[in-house]
């Protein structure tokens, strides 16, 4: 089954190459079915990077999913055109009346600083609440699960000593929930960030189940209780040269940091990376889409 996106977003053409099934708007008006509304508060400074990485995995499953793209209002991105911007994003303010099958907060570069420093934490606190009774499954990823984590169960977030960049190797704690159904026992992800979350913050919060943890990388996967809200710390999502274009920018700006681990092959970075982490990641987007959106969410929003 195919997502439907506007008819002119760039990602379009990358997608239709990948033989990954897309409908614009004249074509899904046709389909006599109940498509799944997905919410995507698009947070990083390359949206449309970030747009051609979640579309490839929401595209892949049985379901046809309706796209809305969602930006701050309180933040204008200078990374992304004022074009694109306006053509395909709306605010918070032209939504919040209306109701969602699944909702995707993505990470933002801005681990850092504190919460209640970013331009726009109190717009975000309030679509975080109104998730509550509008949305039936959020999926928090990266920053964005730190910030769900912060607001929703009171877990702070500390600074690391040096940067966690690269893929790493994860053990599956809980084989019986069901966004990890089809999961190796062991499987690897990339991660990207300078902050972490203490796993015994997690292990004791009585609301959160942590799900997936590596030893070198720390928590990946967890789960309210109520399995609505999924935070996960690293980056499925990425393609294989997202670590690699991530690390030589912050050499051209100066920064001090390290080769990405287990990444480049013989950590060399004059290697070509692969991908080792895509079939996982489909598996993933797949088991929320179909056991946390499209089996939890109601026919018709009362």
């Amino acid at each position: 089954m195919p997502i439907k996106i506007p008819l002119h977003l760039p990602a379009k053409e990358i997608l239709e190459k990948e033989n990954i099934f897309i409908m614009d708007d004249s074509r899904a008006a046709k389909q006599d079915i109940r498509p799944l509304n997905i919410l995507i508060l698009n947070l990083m400074p390359e949206k449309e990077k970030t747009e051609r990485q979640l579309l490839r995995l929401l595209g892949n499953t049985p379901l046809q999913v309706n796209i809305t793209f969602l930006k701050t209002a309180t933040y204008d991105s200078k990374n992304t055109s004022q074009y694109h911007l306006e053509e395909f994003y709306q605010t918070f303010t032209e939504v919040k009346e209306k109701k969602y099958d699944g909702m995707i907060i993505t990470g933002a570069p801005i681990e850092l600083m504190e919460f209640e420093e970013v331009h726009y934490w109190d717009e975000l606190k309030d679509i975080l609440n109104w998730t509550e009774q509008n949305v039936t499954s959020t999926l928090h990823i990266c920053w964005g699960a730190q910030a769900a984590l912060y607001h929703h169960f009171g877990i702070k977030k500390y600074a690391l000593q040096r940067k966690c960049s690269g893929v790493f190797n994860h053990r599956v704690l809980d084989h019986t929930e069901k966004i990890l159904r089809g999961f190796d026992d062991e499987f690897i992800a990339p991660h990207s960030r300078n902050t972490d979350i203490p796993e015994e913050s997690l292990q004791d919060h009585p609301d959160l189940k942590l799900l997936a943890s590596s030893e070198e990388a720390g928590a990946l996967i967890i789960s309210s209780r109520d399995s609505r809200k999924i935070m996960i710390t690293g980056h499925l999502e990425y393609e294989a040269a997202t670590l690699a274009e991530e690390y030589l920018r912050d050499k051209e700006k100066g920064i001090e940091i390290e080769v990405p681990e287990n990444y480049f092959p013989n950590d060399n970075p004059e290697n070509k990376p692969v991908n080792r982490w895509r079939s996982h990641a489909h598996l993933f987007f797949s088991n929320w889409l179909n056991y946390y959106v499209y089996q939890a969410t109601p026919y018709e929003w009362d």
